[in-house]
This record gives structure tokens, sequence and C-alpha cells, in this order.
């Protein structure tokens, strides 16, 4: 059984829809991510899960029991959800300590002296915050803080866990390093989250599956490898990772693999849709090569070296610019004529 099961979810706000027939399922102990640019509705998806929202239609499951569905009157405020939620600024209260905050959602739900101090002493070795119960949130790093809202919602041993962009305040060293830290907690948690960030390498390395947005729609869902390798439209292609675009001629084939050229050069590009004639030929930085023989003739404009790969952007003869990586033992100077091979690319409508 589905630990969250969103149904046709509709959001509009007066005129404006925000979110569009949007339905996902999220495992037990799976960690699911909403991914998208800003405004493309994934946190008012979220915020509907919450409660936090009303939705305009459709119907939602937590732990096998509706909390929503409005074609029957159906609603459960926020409270009565079984959730814990992160917001991105945290929102820990100031005047409390880092056990009080903690120990906050157990008050309030009425748990008793002895098993506040229990619970909450559990939650604070938990999420590594030990012996710091008695500090204040101004007294504790980003990360730290970050992990008192962790705590705070995971006190009340929720049903799921909904964090909305939990990261995004962080440096990028200690953004990376909570990555690790949130995924191992949640996996000795073994709880489900939904994840909601516009990332998409955070959104890749947490996620056992994420649904990509746009417009208040999902356009695809899967496994961050599926998504990333296998992208179901230009938009999920261009948005996910980095990506050239060259505009290339269909000579032969059909559905599945074509053979393509580009600027005189030929080579076979996967083609799911079953395009015919003139395509968009998408390729990643690294299925491109450079070499001094074979390819697409350029000329090598920058040269970035990144410790374990050296990224060049190359000026091809016809004029288009494309970014592609190479490992640090292949050396081209700024300047250099070079050849651009092509390992593996795919097809989409221009």
């Amino acid at each position: 059984m589905a630990a969250v099961l969103v149904s046709d979810l509709w959001k509009m706000f007066d005129s404006v829809v925000a979110v569009r027939a949007v339905s996902f399922s999220i495992g037990p102990e799976e960690f699911f991510t909403l991914l998208g640019p800003s405004g493309c509705g994934k946190t008012t998806t979220l915020r509907c899960v919450a409660g936090l929202e009303l939705p305009t239609r459709g119907r939602i499951t937590i732990g096998g029991r509706v909390v929503n569905d409005l074609d029957a009157g159906h609603f459960v405020p926020p409270e009565g959800r079984r959730l814990g939620m992160v917001f991105q600024n945290y929102a820990v209260w100031p005047h409390m300590t880092v056990f009080d905050n903690v120990a906050y959602p157990l008050r309030v739900a009425g748990e008793g002296r002895q098993a506040i101090a229990s619970r909450a002493a559990e939650v604070l070795d938990l999420v590594e915050l030990r012996g710091l119960g008695g500090r204040y949130p101004h007294q504790l790093s980003g990360g730290q803080q970050q992990r008192v809202a962790l705590g705070r919602a995971l006190a009340g041993r929720p049903e799921i866990l909904l964090l909305d962009e939990p990261l995004s305040n962080l440096d990028a060293k200690l953004r990376e390093q909570m990555r690790f830290e949130l995924k191992e907690l949640q996996r000795r948690m073994r709880i489900p989250v939904l994840y909601v960030t516009h990332d998409q390498a955070e959104a890749m390395a947490l996620s056992d599956r994420l649904a990509v947005m746009a417009d208040g729609q999902i356009v695809q869902v899967g496994r961050p490898a599926e998504i990333y390798n296998h992208p179901a439209t230009r938009f999920v292609a261009d948005f996910i990772g980095q990506m050239n675009f060259l505009p290339a001629q269909i000579t032969t084939g059909g559905p599945g693999v074509a053979h393509v050229r580009v600027d005189g050069y030929e080579c076979r590009a996967e083609n799911p849709s079953g395009i015919s004639g003139a395509a968009a030929m998408a390729v990643r930085p690294e299925d491109l090569t450079l070499a001094a023989d074979e390819g697409l003739p350029g000329r090598v404009e920058v040269r970035n070296f990144l410790g374990n790969l050296v990224e060049y952007k190359v000026r091809l003869a016809g004029g288009l610019t494309v970014r592609l990586q190479a490992p640090p033992g292949q050396y081209y100077e700024e300047g250099a004529d070079v050849m651009v091979g092509i390992r593996r690319a795919m097809l989409f409508e221009r």
C-alpha cells in the first residue's frame, strides 16, 4: 500500500491554474522528490498534501486514510494528518532552547513529562544534537538549526516527512554534506519523504524516484538514472543536468535508432518518438569526445580545469558552441583546432 496517494490534484488561485491534474504515489519508505523550476507548482502541491492549501479538486490519501476529497466533502486539517514538515527557513523558535523546540509537538499532543524527555533525547541523538539541548538557535550553525527543525518534525512520529527546499539556505559545501546526512537519517527512520527542490543535483542525489514538473503538471516520473538517461521530453532533457542541442537531419531509421547528419557529420542517435526529417539532437557533455581526426571540426574557446575532469567550450565550424567534459589526461589548449565526436545522442522535436 502506498504511504501517500495523490490523485487528479488541481489547485487554482482565482483564474490561475497552479497545479493541474497531478497524480503520484509514494512508497512506505520511499524518498520522493518534486523537481522543477520556480513557479511550476511543486511547493503548492506539497502544501496541498500538508493541508496548508485547500485543493480545488482531487483526492489525497496518507497512510491509507483519506485526508482530502472535496467531492465527498472531506478535508482533514494539517494538525490531523500526522505529518512532519521542514520549511525553507527552518522556522525554529528563537526564544526556545533546542530541547524545547524539539519537544514542542509532544507538549501540544499532551504527552507526559517523562515521555517528552525520553522522546526528545532520542530525537536529539538521531539528528546528532546530543549535548546541545540547552542552547538557543542563535548559538547554532545553519546546519545545526536545520537539524533542530528536522528533529522537531520527527518528534511526533509522523507518517510522512515533508521537506520544502530545506537545504537552500546553506552554503555549497554544507549543502552537499547535509544531502548525505539527510539520506542516512531517512534510511534510519524508515519513513517516507516528500521533498521539494529546484536543484537537479540535490534531487538526483537524494531521491529514490522523482517527478519533474512544469507549468503545474508532472511531465515525467522515474528513478534519477532513468530520467537523466532517457528524458521523455525536450524540457526534461534541458532541465536535468547539462545538455547540448544541435540541429540535425534524420537520414534513415525510425522509432528506436536513427541515422542523422549534423553539418556533414553522420552518426546514430536514439529516436524513441520516431521523429523524421528535421530534429534537435541532444547530447550530454560527457557524451562528446575530443579528437584530432574524426568528428565535427571546431576550436577550443574556453578550458576549465575542475580536478576530476576538464570542461571545454568548443565553437563548431558551423558557428554553434558545445560544452563537453574530458578526463584530465586529455588536454587541449584554448585556441586549438579539434574534432568533436558524438558517443551518444537523443532526438527531440525542434
